[in-house]
């Protein structure tokens, strides 16, 4: 291995003259933008979301038959909740928090379960049951390494590809609905003007014009609308300009009876989901966030998790529906270029400001439906191709596009009630009549059936440590000669395993600062190559990062320090890390040395 190293000593030397592609990002999350456009970016993104924040707690309510009071404390409740917890997701207090502009906001997979229980029990028993549900979230966020092959990309994908199968039906009929007494044409006028404003800007401007495409497509839209009397005028004019609701706080309903144990089942699964939905969005916003890809970090997963179950926690508190993250976060992101998370903050601001200003909140409700949907079609689309490209860029494995597929085109099915809907018509408050509920439902269950019947896992329980190298080699020349491999896949799992060890520990003298930590090694067999995994306590740089960057010019980066990460790059199929706060994972495929390598050509070790 020594001559090995150095030859590779030479070529990383040699080597460091090319460049990584790069994003079109104005600001990255770390960046400062001008507090004119922080404000500005902030005020429209609060202008777009408000209206879904606001409608979905109002349908819930006039679909239950409650109180025009309790409307309006859920309605103030519920922007302020999202208010605090996007305030919360950007700015990252302690593990709570992506530290990303991740828009928090009224579930819509929620609508179903909330309505059945607060006609079962009113608004008492909808605060208890949405408290008791967020829980799980908390133990989802804590423990997200032990759910990781349940709740994986793929999943993640899906389930953003499928809020658009959910949403869109609702969008179309809102785009092409006229009001009664109006003009045929004076709806998908609106609509059509708003799209051809956002998407000719956005496909023609490549300056700061594109960062109000959303804006300005909305007023021409709303513009038109006004013309064919469609702008609601009366509504703002009688709105209040400051002010709190009339009605109060409901309660709790603590009496913990058989109508609470009956939707529980259903609210923690449609929670579950929501946390999905929420790990694809934090995935996605990773991915569209930075001018350098970036491998993605699931310690920030897990602080958006940990920040949407506070948004829920806050929710039944407060006794309102519960919120998610806004996927719709990810696609604007994607528009705009502005990644800042002095954003997210000053979207969370401007939505406990509208909270408190009734006449601003009405100016925004009475933008048309046909308006608001003709802007959420262009984000859903955008959306849409986000999970596509998580799903394809994971699903390599045909296994894995399967349960992509199938999942999705379930989801499809359900949604549109043509999978078993005369007797599933109800069952469980409803919850399997939504697409991205019985979609993600599916992918995780298939993802379960795939991880339980993979083959055997091979495990040693060993110290983080180069004087533990011997154990690790012995371990895996038995799991070699267990599958009648040979000596040159012998060696080649014992450089893959040694470079992966020197890569943890840095080399650079961390065996002694590391001493103590705990390492786990797993070997199985899996499409006829060894898979490699190495679990550890939780560290600092990722392995991903560092490899994405090997070929960069740097004038500050030893060369000796890429040495390890070069051999691993060269014997090991792919690599992946995966950081927790917990623990970190890297997992590493090997194929023989008689398979083709990555390159296609003939590999002979």
């Amino acid at each position: 291995m020594l001559e090995v190293r150095h030859v590779f000593a030479i070529i990383v030397a040699m080597a460091q003259d090319s460049s990584t592609q790069r994003r079109h990002i104005r600001f990255e999350p770390d960046d400062k933008p001008p507090l004119a456009l922080t404000a500005g970016m902030g005020l429209q993104f609060a202008i777009l979301a408000i209206a879904g924040i606001v409608l979905t707690p109002a349908i819930v309510v006039r679909a239950a038959g409650a109180s025009d009071s309790y409307l309006t404390w859920a309605v103030f409740a519920a922007a302020v909740v999202s208010g605090v917890s996007t305030i919360l997701q950007a700015v990252k207090l302690g593990r709570i928090g992506a530290g990303y502009v991740l828009l928090m906001g009224t579930s819509g997979a929620f609508i179903a379960v909330c309505v059945a229980a607060l006609v079962e029990g009113g608004p008492g028993l909808l605060a208890t049951l949405v408290v008791a549900s967020s829980l799980f979230q908390f133990l989802l966020a804590a423990r997200l390494s032990l759910f990781r092959r349940l709740v994986t990309p793929v999943v993640a994908g899906t389930v953003l590809m499928l809020i658009a199968v959910t949403v869109m039906p609702l969008v179309f009929d809102m785009v092409t609905a006229s009001p009664e007494g109006s003009s045929a044409w004076s709806a998908p006028t609106s609509s059509l003007v708003t799209v051809a404003v956002i998407i000719v800007i956005a496909l023609k401007s490549s300056g700061g014009l594109r960062l109000w495409a959303p804006v300005i497509g909305v007023v021409a839209g709303s513009v038109v609308a006004a013309v064919f009397g469609l702008y609601d005028v009366d509504q703002v004019v009688e709105a209040r300009w400051v002010g709190l609701p009339d009605g109060g706080w409901p309660g709790f309903d603590t009496s913990f009876g058989s109508a609470f144990w009956s939707f529980l089942p259903a609210f923690v699964l449609v929670t579950i989901i929501g946390a999905v939905e929420t790990i694809g969005d934090s995935v996605a916003i990773q991915r569209v966030s930075w001018r350098q890809p970036r491998a993605v970090d699931y310690r920030v997963v897990q602080g958006a998790v940990a920040a949407d179950g506070t948004g829920n926690l806050l929710s039944g508190l407060a006794g309102t529906v519960p919120n998610t993250t806004y996927s719709t976060s990810v696609s604007i992101t994607e528009l705009t270029g502005v990644a800042a998370r002095r954003v997210g903050v000053a979207i969370g601001v401007f939505f406990v400001v509208m909270a408190l200003l009734p006449k601003f909140l009405a100016l925004v409700l009475a933008i048309p439906d046909a308006v608001v949907a003709a802007y959420v079609t262009v984000l859903i689309s955008l959306l849409f191709v986000v999970g596509m490209r998580i799903v394809a860029e994971e699903a390599s494995d045909y296994r894995k596009g399967l349960i992509a597929g199938v999942s999705f085109w379930v989801g499809v099915g359900f949604q549109n009630n043509l999978i078993f809907g005369d007797y599933l018509e109800g069952f469980a408050g409803g919850f399997l009549e939504n697409g991205m509920t019985a979609g993600g439902l599916l992918a995780m269950v298939l993802t379960l059936f795939t991880e339980a019947t993979q083959a055997r896992r091979h495990r040693l329980r060993t110290d983080l440590a180069l004087s533990e190298l011997p154990r690790i080699r012995q371990f895996l020349d038995d799991f070699t000669k267990r599958h009648r491999w040979g000596a040159a896949m012998s060696e080649r799992l014992d450089a893959v395993a040694e470079e992966t060890l020197l890569t943890l520990l840095d080399i650079e003298g961390a065996d002694d600062k590391l001493a103590g930590r705990a390492l786990r090694v797993t070997a199985s067999k899996q499409d006829g190559r060894a898979v490699l995994e190495f679990v550890a306590a939780a560290r600092g740089e990722n392995i991903e990062d560092r490899m994405a960057v090997l070929d960069e010019p740097t004038a500050d980066r030893p060369v000796e320090r890429d040495i390890s990460l070069r051999l691993l790059q060269h014997y090991a199929t792919s690599v992946l890390h995966q950081q927790y706060h917990e623990l970190e994972i890297v997992t590493v495929h090997v194929n023989p040395p008689s398979q083709p390598s990555r390159t296609g050509e003939p590999d002979n070790g």
